[in-house]
């Protein structure tokens, strides 16, 4: 345990002072060298007494485990979000916001189910209010890529000519 990579480090920190309490170190220098106190090296010690092995792992915890629907969290994924976020599609942290749940228990239900709302196969229109003016630029970059930079360019010259790609390689 105290060697394996995909062990949790509590339990490998719990398995190196049950290791050190069997070479016959005092309980004080195993929480010296481990970095915990006296009384966790005599809890984990106790529990090892008692359990063997399986008492190094966690127990469960107290109180009442969340609730969380996946339902609500899948319909709500595929569910346009509101025009007051100006967004086209729901992100993790933008969903558990508007939920009341936590991003990664929405990134969970998406892995589990298969969800990607950024990848939807229907187009999207941009909620951008300047798109108009950004798609006639970069249409009329594409219609006449040499024509004189406007007043947003602060060289004033013309742009450079692309690369004649015909010669090359030769």
């Amino acid at each position: 345990m105290l060697r394996c990579s995909t062990a949790a480090a509590g339990v490998a920190q719990r398995a190196r002072i049950v290791l050190l309490a069997a070479e016959g170190v005092s309980n004080a220098e195993i929480g010296r060298r481990v970095g915990v106190s006296r009384p966790t090296v005599l809890c984990w010690r106790g529990r090892y007494e008692q359990l063997g092995i399986a008492g190094l792992g966690d127990l469960d915890r107290s109180g009442r485990p969340p609730v969380i629907d996946d339902l609500a969290v899948v319909v709500a994924t595929l569910a346009a979000p509101p025009e007051s976020l100006g967004v086209t599609h729901w992100s993790a942290r933008l969903l558990g916001k508007h939920l009341g749940i936590s991003f990664a228990s929405v990134a969970r239900i998406w892995r589990e189910h298969d969800l990607k709302p950024w990848k939807r196969e229907t187009f999207k229109f941009s909620t951008d209010p300047e798109l108009d003016a950004k798609v006639r630029d970069v249409v009329g970059l594409y219609l006449n890529p040499r024509a004189p930079r406007g007043a947003d360019d602060l060289s004033g010259g013309e742009r450079p000519s692309p690369p004649d790609l015909s010669q090359q390689g030769r």
